[in-house]
Order: structure tokens, then C-alpha cells, then sequence
């Protein structure tokens, strides 16, 4: 990727989650970006034992809010073409490939991935779409 330059709108992870930003600040190795729109959610459960439901901490991720900001690995950077999805469309586009995806197969690790999910619909993102 060429040069990052304040104001590029690219996209990069975070915990997880995958996320359309603009570039706000260079920091060195990272650059202090704004979230514009998820692309992809934030994975449920325990990072460090993916797949597994018993015997760890079953996390439950939330994407990031519209314009929270966030340091960013510059080697995450990639280039984002394209017209940037409104924040409200991209997460409720976002958590539904998210639970098809879990639907997938019945296992505990989905059942509780989604659970979180629902939870977090529930009380979180029905007041964003």
C-alpha cells in the first residue's frame, strides 16, 4: 500500500472485527483512525481457543461505535475502494453474515456465539438500525 496519508479512508482490524475507518493521526508504527463502518464483526468467544465453548471465558465483542476512534497497526492497512456503507447499514449487514455464518452448523460454540449476538441486538444495536 502506498503512503497513509491523514484523511485516507482505508480498512484494518481491531480486536477481531474488521472496519472501514479514516486516517486521523500517524503515530509511527500506527496511525489513530475513526470508524466509518464494520465489515466484519467482532468474533464471540475466546480468541485464544477458537471454536471452543467449555472450559474458557466465552467473550462477548461489540464492533466498534461510528466514529470511535482506535490505534491501528499500519501493517493492518489495506486500501478500500469503493463508496463507504453507512454505519448503521454496515453493522446490521455485518451481524447477519455473522449469525448465517454460525447458523452453519449446530455446535455449543455457535449456540453461545450466537446468544451473544442476540444479546447484543437486543440491547445494544436496535437502537442503531
Amino acid at each position: 500500500m502506498s503512503a497513509l496519508q491523514i484523511g485516507d479512508v482505508i480498512q484494518t482490524t481491531y480486536n477481531s472485527g474488521t472496519y472501514i475507518v479514516k486516517i486521523v493521526q500517524d503515530k509511527g508504527n500506527y496511525i489513530l483512525v475513526e470508524t466509518l463502518s464494520v465489515l466484519n464483526h467482532p468474533t464471540q468467544g475466546d480468541l485464544h481457543n477458537p471454536g471452543q465453548a467449555e472450559g474458557v471465558v466465552f467473550h462477548e465483542r461489540k464492533a466498534l461505535a461510528h466514529r470511535e476512534k482506535f490505534n491501528a497497526r499500519k501493517r493492518h492497512a489495506k486500501a478500500f475502494d469503493g463508496e463507504v456503507p453507512t454505519y448503521a447499514h454496515s453493522l446490521q449487514r455485518a451481524v447477519e453474515s455473522y449469525k448465517q455464518e454460525l447458523q452453519q452448523e449446530d455446535t455449543l460454540f455457535n449456540e453461545k456465539a450466537l446468544k451473544c449476538i442476540a444479546d447484543l441486538e437486543e440491547h445494544y444495536y436496535h437502537k442503531i438500525y
